[in-house]
């Protein structure tokens, strides 16, 4: 580790409230990968051995290193127009059993590939809404994964949940389980705004979920927000904010709503959406009221209370980044169980199938319902680890990535140092011999920074969404 916790701490000090450029971010708003992975999905190929790849699982598990699970449950009774997440929408709540049955059958398959002595360190539910589950098919699948996996006494088990569909029992099925950490959206409280993204959820709901989350003793709740919706405005959007905050989260994700209805088809009916200049003082808005009210920026759409997990790891330098988002777990594989879920281990990511048929047909044939896989090259891990670090870090030190990757680093990404230049010019970073460090200004426009460090990443890709 190098750098002080004390320098790090005046850091976060002189940066706790934040004012924004919007000229700057105007410049830089181009479409760009979000990194929860390098390479990123776009190169994921159908195209592999499966015994060959069934021997790296098993070659990744000869020690006792970490594990992070997460399991994605895709069942929504009504589909939110601005989604962009793999759901399959039902209100037959009859399907939850069999998908239930294959998830069990799944992790039946995978946990003799395991190291016994390995230990879960994190577990997240996502979905789809993980509440479209009954309090007793909850407590199933509880049951299911203990049976098969041990847990570290602190580990950190988080669910995605929708308010509209809670129940108290809900809740307290999901603590039997061990789940400490809980989130939900509520993209914003303006009943227009709601309205027109098909997500009716009156404040009173949100409140309720609250409340039982924390008689529950959960130890963390965040929020989630999305700007760039239909009617929403600079002031509009402020009161969200402000209504938010009494609310007291630990943590908020506030979103730029990505529109890319090419891929999500139901988006097309999202007709008014704010002008960039609106959305732009939206972002403007969200940065400065947030540190200013005793939220770290953390980077890209998250923030967080200065003592939550999730700021202390990123001033001692030990957050890290996954397909869950920033993690306090460094270290720790992901195995992912559940339709379309994503696995990572240190030499390969592996993505289960997309479609409810083709995952249960995998698993009735005797298979892993894998689909697509993504073998990482020398190259990849060493830019893996350096968009990692500078996208948790903001910063990157010579000294400490040469020894750590094995390279000259200032040699190896001479090119890409280079073409920081302008960056600098533009006062998101600065560079001198001993690495590069990130200032407040380049926080927002972190995955433009990184972008830099993708060699795959073609000048032209316009099939992400755009980074602010």
């Amino acid at each position: 580790m190098y750098g002080s916790l004390d320098h790090n701490r005046h850091q976060f000090l002189m940066s706790t409230s934040l004012t924004v450029d919007l000229d700057l971010i105007r410049k830089y708003n181009v479409p760009g990968p979000r990194y929860t992975s390098y390479p990123t999905a776009l190169q994921f190929t159908e195209e592999f051995d499966r015994q060959n790849l069934i021997e790296e699982i098993q070659q990744n598990n000869t020690d006792a290193a970490p594990l992070s699970l997460y399991f994605h449950l895709p069942f929504c009774e009504t589909l939110c127009w601005f989604c962009g997440c793999t759901t399959i929408i039902s209100s037959d709540h009859s399907r939850s059993d069999p998908y239930l049955d294959h998830l069990e059958k799944e992790i039946r398959m995978t946990a003799p590939l395991l190291n016994p002595d390995r230990k879960v360190v994190q577990m997240h539910f996502g979905g789809g809404s993980p509440n479209y589950l009954s309090p007793t098919q909850i407590r199933r699948l509880g049951k299911s994964i203990h049976k098969s996996f041990h847990f570290a006494t602190d580990a950190e088990l988080s669910v995605e949940l929708d308010p509209r569909r809670l129940t108290k029992d809900h809740v307290d099925a999901f603590n039997e389980m061990g789940i400490n950490r809980a989130s939900f959206g509520i993209q914003d409280f303006n009943p227009e705004v709601q309205e027109a993204v098909n997500r009716i959820q009156p404040k009173e709901v949100s409140d309720q979920a609250i409340t039982w989350i924390r008689e529950a003793g959960y130890k963390s709740l965040n929020i989630d927000l999305i700007y760039g919706l239909p009617y929403q405005t600079a002031a509009s959007f402020q009161e969200t904010l402000d209504l938010a905050l009494a609310s007291k989260p630990d943590r908020f994700a506030i979103f730029n709503y990505a529109h890319v209805p090419w891929m999500k088809p139901a988006q097309k009916l999202l007709k008014v959406l704010p002008e960039p200049e609106t959305k732009l003082e939206m972002l403007k808005r969200t940065i400065e009221t947030l540190t200013a009210n005793g939220y770290a920026y953390i980077g890209m759409d998250h923030f967080a209370r200065e003592d939550d997990e999730l700021a202390i790891a990123q001033r001692s330098k030990t957050l890290q980044r996954n397909f869950q988002g920033y993690s306090t777990r460094g270290g720790a594989d992901i195995y992912g169980f559940g339709m379309s879920s994503i696995s990572q281990t240190d030499s390969h990511y592996r993505q289960n199938h997309k479609t409810l048929p083709s995952y249960y047909a995998a698993l009735e044939k005797g298979e892993l319902p894998i689909s697509k896989i993504c073998t990482l090259t020398p190259d990849d891990r060493i830019r893996r680890e350096t968009i990692m670090r500078l996208m948790c870090d903001l910063e990157l030190n010579y000294q400490h990535l040469s020894s750590l990757l094995d390279i000259d680093f200032a040699d190896y990404f001479n090119e890409e140092i280079i073409n920081l230049e302008e960056a600098e010019q533009d006062g998101l970073l600065t560079i001198n011999d001993r690495g590069i460090k990130v200032t407040d200004s380049g926080r927002m426009l972190i995955r433009n920074l990184a972008m830099r460090f993708d060699a795959y990443l073609k000048p032209t890709e316009s099939r992400f969404s755009r980074t602010i």
